[in-house]
């Protein structure tokens, strides 16, 4: 079962709501930090329970001193060495 539809909002809800930019949150997408729960034409649409949760988590790390690949790794299982995508490739 998928999110309830009440849950959903745009990048322009996120950003204001969480206060970040549009394209941090974009960059966090193609990361695989936040997952596109839903697309309404070319709209993304995320549930706003799950992005609150993993924002608070990756907030946490960060703090912590972990970098976004790690975080990544974290939530998405091994990362290659050397990803130019991420971090410029360095740990």
């Amino acid at each position: 079962m998928g999110p309830a539809k009440n849950n959903l909002i745009t990048v322009d809800e996120l950003s204001k709501l969480f206060l970040m930019s549009k394209a941090t949150i974009n960059y966090y997408t193609n990361m695989g930090l936040l997952h596109i729960a839903d697309k309404q034409g070319n709209k993304r649409l995320y549930d706003k329970v799950e992005v609150d949760e993993r924002l608070k988590k990756i907030k946490e790390l960060r703090r912590s001193g972990y970098s976004l690949r790690l975080i990544r790794k974290q939530f998405t299982g091994p990362v290659s060495p050397g990803d130019p995508g991420i971090d410029g490739g360095l740990l």
